[in-house]
């Protein structure tokens, strides 16, 4: 049977889903708001950074399986893809996800599957079949909807997207079972059925799982910084106890999950999410703490020193700066007038109007050189000893 599947957002996990779905044979609309990303997709490049995405999407794109546009039109399924921030409050914005159902509504069938695989507050994927209902009565019963969260690693989006397990989550069990049909042609993990509110919680459980753990880490390394010790060494010995596994600390959390998934259960479950909101404050009260040291630093320095910000992405060796405490520290200190601020982040070729600095130029002209993200890149730089070096995330500690 041919069918053939629209993919709404081109982003991180949209457009790896859309490639991959279409080197299976399938036929894929890549549908995006921003006409560059549909230009580039369309001469079959990326505009992120992704180990083996580029040849796939060129590949797939050559063989007019792919194809990326601004305008939805009518299919067999959809997939939300889309980004699902949080507001100022910390009160998650699904507009963007409202938005992208609307869009659709002119094209939706008897017998489509639609699949929301952003991140979204429990009770979402009931609303927004409310919502399509409400505009196409003749629908009900006859359409299916479900839930999908993704669970990749960024830098190894292509082998997680395809060999992870998933999880399935329809509003009724035969969306469900739907769901389940469409992933099997493409995904070697395992698939795990569910409903769709239990899809939706083990998104926001998962990753705050992880912010709670890495929470335990952060304070770990400033508790070691005033009884100094070195917290890497520290870690390193004991994960050799066979039941402990301490994560790495770093500048914070960063990234469009793990600083954002928790405050989606926060402020749906404020009084019964105490622990998980407490590792939330902790992990943003680390980039504070960050900032806060290298402010001394430069103080002592006697002059306006010049400091090198080595890495801005949320992680190592990817080129993705969303929610990056990395990023908001140099952005602190490149507002003040403290210090001369090199931005060093091998992963881009650009960031807005701030230019960026080569890391091996970096390193010769800095006074002060700020460790943020331990890049592979900086592993094994020789830097003079007449250099003042802060590592907040443990790379001179881990040299190749």
């Amino acid at each position: 049977m041919t069918f053939k599947v629209e993919v709404l957002g081109l982003g991180y996990i949209g457009l790896p889903t859309a490639a991959i779905i279409a080197s299976n044979n399938i036929p894929v609309i890549g549908i995006d708001v921003k006409q560059d990303v549909v230009n580039i997709v369309n001469r079959g490049n990326i505009h992120i950074i992704e180990p083996e995405l580029e040849g796939l999407v060129k590949s797939v794109v050559d063989k007019k399986l792919l194809k990326a546009q601004l305008q939805p039109e009518p299919a067999d399924v959809f997939i939300i893809a889309i980004p699902t921030p949080f507001m100022d409050d910390y009160h998650p914005d699904v507009t963007f996800v409202e938005n992208a159902i609307e869009s659709i509504l002119p094209y939706i069938r008897e017998g489509n599957l639609i699949i929301i695989e952003s991140t979204c507050p429990v009770g979402t994927t009931e609303h927004m079949a409310e919502r399509i209902f409400r505009r196409n009565p003749e629908l009900k019963d006859k359409i299916f909807i479900a839930y999908c969260p993704e669970r990749v690693l960024p830098g190894n989006v292509i082998y997680e997207l395809v060999h992870n397990d998933r999880i399935v989550g329809g509003i009724d069990a035969i969306s469900t079972q739907k769901a389940f049909d469409f992933y099997k042609l493409f995904i070697k993990g395992g698939i795990h059925q569910t409903n769709a509110r239990t899809a939706e919680m083990c998104k926001l459980v998962e990753n705050s799982f992880r912010d709670v753990n890495i929470a335990f880490a952060n304070e770990l390394s400033i508790i070691c910084d005033k009884a100094n010790i070195n917290v890497w060494e520290l870690i390193k010995l004991a994960n050799y106890h066979p039941r402990v596994n301490i994560l790495q600390p770093g500048t914070g959390v960063g990234g469009h999950c793990i600083a954002v998934d928790p405050w989606f259960l926060i402020s749906e479950f404020s009084d019964e999410s105490i622990l998980i909101k407490t590792a939330r404050q902790r992990n943003l009260y680390k980039t504070k703490w960050v900032i806060n040291k290298i402010t001394n630093e430069i103080s002592n320095f006697g002059r306006k020193p010049i400091v090198a910000f080595m890495g801005l992405s949320f992680k190592p060796n990817i080129d993705d700066i969303r929610e990056s405490p990395a990023l908001e520290v140099f952005n602190h200190f490149y507002r003040t007038n403290l210090c001369t601020c090199l931005a060093v982040e091998p992963n881009l070729q650009k960031l807005e109007d701030i230019p960026l600095s080569a890391y091996d130029v970096a390193i010769e002209q800095a006074d002060i050189i700020v460790f943020l993200v331990a890049h592979n890149v900086f592993k094994n730089l020789k830097i003079s000893e007449n250099k003042k070096i802060l590592d907040f995330c443990g790379v001179r500690t881990q040299k190749e």
